[in-house]
């Protein structure tokens, strides 16, 4: 049953380990052309701050009942003070946040006008932490491991996640027997082996694999390629309004086209995607039965604008319509 399902989820400890992010939009009307150069003069109506990243993904989590340890880096700055007044407004605990000094904080500004987005400003910082950084969060990792249910790792390229940190936190998950589920960006890509899930949308496998997929049986030869490469007990490929794939420990291969009714924003669906397919699997779904979820509440955030969660009735809600 899923409702008690969901209701497990207030039960699970995740740990997750990543790139801490702020978004940051602004909305307004477009009415005229600057005299000043030939762009848009966005008379600005609304502006929010919001979590994003690893921290957004920590927010699912919390949203649905279950008690997220998130654990980053974040810089000596204005934007450091807005992400830990939301993260304390939320509920969510700050104690694995480092602040690493002469860092910027990651922010990502969006302007939109009516619903559609005109521009995005990134300010980050994407150099390595150093030695001593990567020592003191290695050791809070390694506190904390023993005491979570599953593990995330959010990898967006800011340089947190060291090559060390990666192996490190792979041996230690597999050694106690952790569920452990990655979302890759470009760097490190074929240094996630032995994970349970690896989940890279089609876009980030093109480019990191060199291809450019001509047919579906490229796509098929390529992704059970990768699953060998890197050892992934399981394979999961989203690809947007298509839905997501699934190349399983078993060997076995499952389509799970979208549940979106409608397609607003798909920022953070991915987040939510890793959140609540994790949340299953700790409850003790299967691969195929945990994406189906997972795949439930990816179509209510993508309802709605910016960077977003669901609560666990939206989620039930979602899965029983479609029953």
């Amino acid at each position: 049953m899923i409702s008690n399902t969901i209701k497990s989820f207030t039960h699970k400890k995740i740990l997750v380990v990543g790139d801490v992010m702020l978004d940051h939009y602004i909305k307004g009307n477009v009415e005229r052309i600057s005299p000043e150069a030939p762009v848009p003069v966005v008379d600005v109506h609304t502006e929010e701050y919001r979590l994003g990243g690893a921290a957004n993904v920590a927010l699912n989590l919390k949203s649905l009942g279950a008690e997220p340890v998130l654990v980053g880096i974040i810089g000596e700055d204005e934007n450091r003070d807005v992400l830990l007044s939301l993260m304390e407004a939320s509920k969510l605990s700050t104690r694995g946040l480092f602040t690493v000094p002469d860092r910027g904080t990651t922010l990502k500004t969006r302007i939109s006008a009516g619903n559609q987005q005109i521009v995005r400003l990134d300010f980050e910082t994407k150099s390595y932490i150093d030695a001593d950084q990567e020592t003191r969060l290695m050791k809070f990792l390694e506190t904390h491991i023993e005491d979570c249910d599953a593990i995330i790792i959010e990898d967006y390229n800011k340089g947190m996640l060291t090559s060390a940190i990666i192996s490190g936190l792979v041996q230690d998950a597999n050694r106690l027997g952790k569920i452990i589920a990655v979302d890759p960006k470009f760097k490190h890509f074929f240094d996630y082996k032995n994970v349970d899930v690896f989940k890279p949308n089609f876009a980030e496998m093109q480019k990191n694999l060199g291809l450019n997929f001509e047919s579906d049986e490229d796509f098929m030869e390529a992704s059970n390629g990768l699953k060998h490469r890197i050892e992934a007990r399981n394979l999961i490929v989203t690809r947007g309004s298509m839905g997501m794939y699934i190349f399983s420990q078993d060997g076995a291969y499952t389509h799970i086209p979208t549940f979106a009714k409608e397609v607003y924003d798909v920022s953070g669906a991915g987040d939510t995607v890793i959140s609540v397919l994790t949340l299953a699997l700790s409850c003790g779904h299967d691969i195929v039965s945990a994406a189906i979820i997972a795949n439930h509440a990816a179509g209510v955030v993508c309802g709605k604008q910016g960077t977003a969660t669901l609560t666990t009735q939206e989620l039930l809600d979602a899965y029983n319509a479609h029953r």
